[in-house]
């Protein structure tokens, strides 16, 4: 997969005619995997490139009041190329969704962007919009001359997939269910930190972990999880939230390794979270503490994929 970054349409330099898929593709998940499906066969069927026009950042920061969450993704950049490439796509082209590229009218977008990329099909999804003049994907027909393609909504449990319906489950602590929607686990990346050591004095180390991608954390809780460390992965459980039981006032992300002993400060691991096991939990005593996190134990230990 070829990419390039631009900022504008003169810097387009397709290969061949294509097939445009539109989009911000946040998470990248079931839904917009149809697309990718979509154009990726009617690229084979007519010997054309699979081309893709999106933005490294939301849109929504140049229209919205800034809050921090914007900046916020459902997966980290290099996992979002890499399963683009894995969808087909032959040519990516990132731009900016600056106050210039909002300017462009429908029309405007349609002759500059859409000619320079060679356009011969487009691939949207239903809720994609375009232009100043807020024109809808059922408006695409109007102003491009080739063959349009809009994929309705992939629907999960009668109702339709999401990115905003993935970010309110992780918020909410649902993990299992946004692999789900996803349509690949959910994961996070931190680099290993040193901490108060306390989990060393009661039996349970834990990796202390400062987050290395502007990506969203699950809701405060305990988590069954697997860790990504050296090429190998090992079964354990994380947890995210305030260590109230230690009277703690600054959120903490770590993990407990499962049959893992080695000082592994400084690496970069991956946590994949596979389910919820509790909320956070404020205990009266250190013993008491002791005995939920071997229950804790237990449940991760014998959890398996339904």
């Amino acid at each position: 997969m070829k990419i390039r970054y631009i900022s504008n349409e003169k810097e387009i330099q397709s290969q061949g005619d294509t097939v445009v898929v539109l989009g911000y593709f946040d998470g990248l998940h079931r839904g917009h995997q149809e697309l990718f499906r979509t154009a990726r066969r009617i690229a084979d069927e007519q010997g054309l490139v699979v081309a893709v026009l999106t933005f490294p950042e939301s849109p929504k920061l140049a229209f919205a009041r800034y809050q921090p969450e914007l900046l916020l993704h459902l997966q980290n950049p290099e996992e979002r190329l890499k399963r683009m490439e894995e969808f087909g796509v032959d040519e990516l082209y990132l731009i900016d969704f600056t106050s210039d590229f909002a300017a462009h009218t429908a029309e405007e977008f349609v002759a500059s962007y859409l000619t320079a990329l060679r356009a011969r099909v487009i691939v949207a999804g239903f809720d994609y919009s375009f232009g100043n003049d807020k024109k809808e994907a059922a408006d695409l027909a109007s102003y491009f001359d080739g063959q349009v393609r809009v994929i309705p909504p992939v629907l999960d449990q009668g109702e339709k997939i999401s990115s905003t319906r993935i970010r309110q489950a992780i918020a909410s602590g649902q993990v299992k269910e946004a692999t789900n929607l996803l349509g690949y686990p959910l994961s996070s990346r931190g680099i290993v930190v040193h901490g108060d050591a306390r989990g060393r004095t009661i039996g349970f180390p834990t990796a202390n972990l400062a987050p290395v991608d502007r990506t969203y954390l699950p809701q405060d809780g305990v988590y069954v999880v697997e860790v990504e460390v050296m090429g190998k992965r090992y079964r354990g459980m994380a947890s995210v939230g305030k260590n109230s039981t230690f009277d703690g006032t600054e959120l903490r992300f770590e993990a407990n390794l499962f049959d893992f002993t080695k000082d592994i400060y400084g690496y970069t691991i991956r946590i994949f979270w596979l389910d919820k096991i509790r909320e956070m939990v404020k205990f009266d005593s250190v013993p008491a503490l002791i005995d939920q996190l071997h229950q804790d134990e237990k449940i991760a230990r014998k959890w398996m994929k339904s």
